[in-house]
């Protein structure tokens, strides 16, 4: 399992290395970026700021060089926003007075009805953290009656075991995205304070669990805000390194949300700037050319048009974040405030306007399906 591997970092002599990282290292990583923990760390390196643009042009070509035109859409499905866990950045967290509610048959149904009719064939199934109420026994009831729908079923929910997720994949669960929040353990001790989520290894081991189960794809990603972003991203670097060598079959994506409002959420303690997320975004794309990076409606409709060609393969348009939203929206149920609320059909008029091939379903399972 990764915190084997992890335990043994040394996390401040990683963090003094790169803040010490030059000009010098950044121009040597980019000549070499590709599966290089090295050149990621001065890539995300603040002495690597002048070098954006160049980084930027990097990433934009090869971008379209592996995935062409094409950009995945997706919606995100909220199944319910009950949880167990005290996270102090999150509308969802147990102690919120919010009003819950998880859904039922009819009105999964419901909700799969608007969201078909906005043309969506790929769907990421998202709930609050409550395994007794919204666990394995739900999920397994609830997922072979939505994947009658779509073409690809995503599942963003909380950690579950390797059994748990063997049942999923033999009912048609294709993808899982489990976000460690920041891979800084005292950071993580701080925010997460009561129920299962306190448990820092159990959730840094829960892509093995996956890959394990035979997840066709895993899904990293950290919260950008909790702590040092640039630490946080070279960590989550590292863990993306350790699957690909160790699960080299399974596919991978990353999500980089920014810390959004919501009900009872925090400040962020390290802002990052939209420079700084291009940076990041940037940096992933010349590791790794094949890995999906995914964009989500917390960024500006601004920001995320300009965001597009430089790695982006997935983003989400039109979304909720509520259970129950698409047929009725209430602000009272949502896990954190959308900036970006622009339709689907306003969004594939921009991603037209740029060039890009708005894809409703997953197209790379065609691509594997003749890939022999």
């Amino acid at each position: 399992m990764f915190s084997t591997q992890f335990n043994q970092l040394d996390i401040a002599d990683l963090s003094l290395t790169l803040y010490s990282s030059t000009a010098k290292d950044v121009e040597k990583a980019l000549l070499n970026p590709t599966g290089n923990l090295k050149s990621l760390m001065a890539l995300l390196s603040p002495a690597a700021v002048p070098y954006i643009e160049t980084m930027a042009q990097m990433s934009a070509q090869l971008t379209r060089q592996r995935f062409g035109s094409n950009l995945g859409l997706y919606l995100p499905l909220y199944l319910s926003n009950l949880c167990a866990n005290e996270c102090d950045y999150c509308g969802f967290t147990m102690s919120n007075k919010i009003k819950r509610k998880t859904l039922n048959e009819a009105e999964i149904l419901a909700e799969i009805k608007v969201i078909k009719s906005r043309g969506f064939d790929s769907i990421l199934l998202v709930s609050g953290e409550h395994e007794t109420k919204v666990g394995i026994e739900y999920f397994s009831k609830m997922l072979p009656l939505i994947k009658q729908h779509f073409n690809y079923l995503a599942l963003e929910v909380q950690p579950l075991t390797t059994v748990g997720y063997q049942t999923l994949v033999s009912q048609g669960l294709d993808a899982v995205m489990v976000y460690q929040e920041t891979y800084q353990p005292m950071t993580y001790a701080k925010h997460h304070t009561r129920g299962k989520k306190q448990d820092f290894n159990y959730r840094l081991n829960t892509p093995d669990r996956a890959a394990q189960a035979g997840v066709e794809k895993v899904g990293l990603g950290v919260l950008l805000g909790l702590d040092d972003w640039r630490l946080d991203a070279l960590l989550m670097g590292h863990h993306l390194a350790y699957l690909e060598q160790k699960y080299w079959q399974t596919r991978y994506s990353i999500s980089l949300p920014r810390l959004r409002p919501c009900t009872g959420g925090i400040q962020p303690k390290v802002l990052m700037t939209d420079l700084g997320l291009v940076q990041l975004i940037c940096a992933f794309r010349l590791l790794n050319h094949q890995l999906d990076i995914s964009l989500s409606t917390r960024e500006t409709p601004e920001l995320r048009e300009n965001l597009l060609p430089l790695g982006i393969t997935n983003l989400s348009a039109g979304s909720s974040t509520q259970p129950g939203g698409y047929v009725e929206p209430n602000s009272q149920l949502d896990q954190f405030e959308i900036s970006d609320e622009r339709s689907v059909e306003t969004m594939v008029e921009v991603m037209k306007k740029q060039g890009f091939n708005p894809v409703f379903k997953d197209w790379q399972g065609e691509w594997t399906a003749h890939s022999c």
